[in-house]
């Protein structure tokens, strides 16, 4: 899959997007340290290993570079920045059941503003899986040449 680049100074707002869900009872808010573990297992156990991996180093940023969508306190989707590699954004993830309404959308355009709100004004979408919503919600375009980019030598985890 190949990278995608995103103009961070073209983004739509997601205050209309945060505010709807909001009323439908779902809270976007940036993760904090304590909700580090509960995150990184529903991540694995709905998504996989080396996305709680990143979602783990996101959360150890200051602030945390991790949002989530929580509905009745329980998480029903999340997005990271600078995980991988500054300036990368991803991953992204949204419960099968929460998959419609916007909450991805909301999650994407939110996490991205706070990268464009810590002075970047670009970001890659690091081998993105579902091109057409990023290029159809925030103008993404694929970087030519970018497979597999920063993931080309990466160490998986030893089968037990």
């Amino acid at each position: 899959m190949a990278d995608l680049l995103v103009k961070l100074y073209g983004l739509p707002p997601s205050a209309p997007l945060v505010e709807k869900l909001r009323a439908g009872g779902v809270e976007i808010k940036r993760a904090i340290g304590p909700e580090k573990q509960a995150i990184a297992d529903w991540v694995e156990k709905y998504f996989s290993r080396a996305w709680a991996s990143e979602c783990e180093v996101a959360l150890s940023a200051q602030p945390a570079s991790c949002f989530i969508a929580v509905r009745a306190g329980q998480i029903a989707g999340f997005a990271c920045y600078d995980a991988t590699a500054k300036g990368f954004f991803g991953p992204i993830g949204v419960d099968e059941a929460a998959r419609t309404g916007g909450l991805g959308k909301a999650l994407l355009i939110r996490t991205l503003e706070a990268m464009r709100e810590a002075g970047y004004g670009y970001a890659v979408v690091g081998w993105a899986g579902p091109v057409d919503f990023f290029k159809k919600t925030v103008g993404a375009v694929v970087i030519e040449g970018s497979e597999p980019g920063v993931y080309a030598d990466m160490v998986k985890a030893a089968k037990r």
